[in-house]
């Protein structure tokens, strides 16, 4: 089935909410295999909420409206699913009489705004909210289910998941499931990815190919639509395998495979431990080290030498005509091995602009010293001074991940 997705509140408009509730609505519509072409954000406007639930009437064989179904006068989803529809506004003495025994319960006079609450489009079926006064909403409309669920997080997700989800599981013309497949990988523009496996993404639509940069990263997400997760994985298996020969050691890892967590795997094999020196990053891949549960199995530490007169006097570092230098970085990472006491230590500097200094902004220089080698990389990183800073870290740990593999890269 097609659902839509309509989540309505002006706070999300302005940003002051994030609207999380979609995020989750999708999710769950792709675990029970429905297909979820559009979703709309719309301001608590009587007029454009009506027009955008006719426009995902029109072309959805479900639609689910989240917000706007509370006790006070900005919450219209109601009144708008009336208009939309062309139905008169019902009022249910049975829920009203529930919505005061909830507030005595509680010791508590009843405002009268709540009763509110209590109507609904004429036709629309109620669903109890064990979880909040507000209930949720149901209605065929013309051969479309139209759900109405609360904005509260909590509310919402149990409405969805006992209530909404049952009925369009139950029109759906029969079980499916949509599974995607996430492939990781570094060291390569998501253009070269995308002209790699262009044929793939154009020639294949079950499953489908999309492409995802995110932090200097690049994933590749496969999505197939079956009966089962097993067909469906079956659909995976022979694109995923081509995918990662093309990609090759661009390849990192799949799914939940972060960088993180195969640096951790490989330090754990080899039995060694983990430290940083950082002078552009001011302790950002100590920060992403440390985020990893379990990491302080590993990690050492992480000193900030952001000042000449710190890298050499706590890291040795020579007095250099420039600290921006492959030298510098190969110092700074012997130097915090012998400080630190770790068998692997990431060293990084660099400008990250953007003003010119002793190099161009986004010159980026990376060091990673091991009991076998020590080896340094210069690299550029576009954009302004937080992107190249946030691209540094994931450089910084996928260079880690490389030496620590013992698949050192070509100086």
């Amino acid at each position: 089935m097609i659902v839509e997705v309509i989540a309505v509140g002006t706070e999300l408009l302005l940003g002051q909410i994030v609207n999380s509730n979609a995020a989750f609505i999708g999710s769950a519509l792709a675990d029970h295999g429905h297909d979820a072409h559009y979703q709309q954000v719309v301001g608590d406007n009587l007029a454009r909420v009506a027009e955008s639930i006719r426009t995902a009437v029109d072309r959805s064989d479900a639609v689910i409206i989240t917000g706007g179904i509370g006790p006070t006068r900005d919450d219209l989803t109601r009144e708008a699913l009336c208009a939309a529809t062309d139905r008169a506004m019902a009022f249910s003495d049975d829920y009203a009489d529930r919505l005061r025994g909830w507030w005595r319960q509680r010791g508590r006079e009843m405002p009268e705004s709540n009763l509110r609450q209590a109507e609904h489009p004429e036709g629309a079926e109620l669903l109890a909210n064990p979880k909040g006064t507000a209930p949720g909403l149901a209605l065929d409309h013309e051969g479309t289910l139209i759900f109405c669920v609360p904005g509260v997080p909590q509310e919402m997700e149990h409405l969805l998941l006992s209530e909404v989800m049952p009925r369009i599981d139950a029109r759906a013309a029969g079980p499916s499931v949509v599974v995607s497949r996430v492939l990781r990988t570094w060291g390569q523009s998501e253009s070269m990815v995308g002209e790699l496996l262009d044929d793939l993404y154009q020639g294949t639509t079950n499953p489908s190919v999309a492409f995802l940069a995110s932090g200097g990263e690049i994933k590749v997400r496969i999505t197939a639509k079956a009966d089962t997760k097993e067909t469906a994985d079956a659909l995976i298996e022979p694109v995923e395998s081509e995918i990662r020969r093309r990609l090759a050691s661009w390849y990192f890892g799949s799914g939940d495979e972060t960088v993180l967590k195969v640096i951790f795997g490989l330090l754990r094999e080899r039995s060694w431990t983990i430290g940083t020196a950082e002078s552009m990053t001011g302790g950002m891949v100590a920060a992403a080290l440390t985020s990893e549960p379990g990491s302080g199995e590993f990690v050492k530490g992480g000193l900030v030498a952001y000042h000449l007169e710190l890298k050499k006097r706590l890291l040795g570092v020579s007095d250099l005509d420039e600290v921006v230098d492959p030298e510098t970085a190969i110092e700074m990472a012997r130097g915090g091995r012998e400080l630190l006491n770790a068998d692997v230590v990431v060293a990084i500097t660099g400008e990250a602009g953007p003003d010119p200094q002793e190099k161009p902004p986004g010159t980026v220089v990376i060091a990673v010293a091991t009991p076998e080698d020590v080896r340094v990389s210069e690299l550029r990183m576009p954009g302004d001074r937080e992107r190249v800073r946030v691209y540094g870290t994931t450089s910084a740990l996928h260079l880690t991940r490389l030496a620590v593999s013992g698949k050192w890269w070509t100086t």
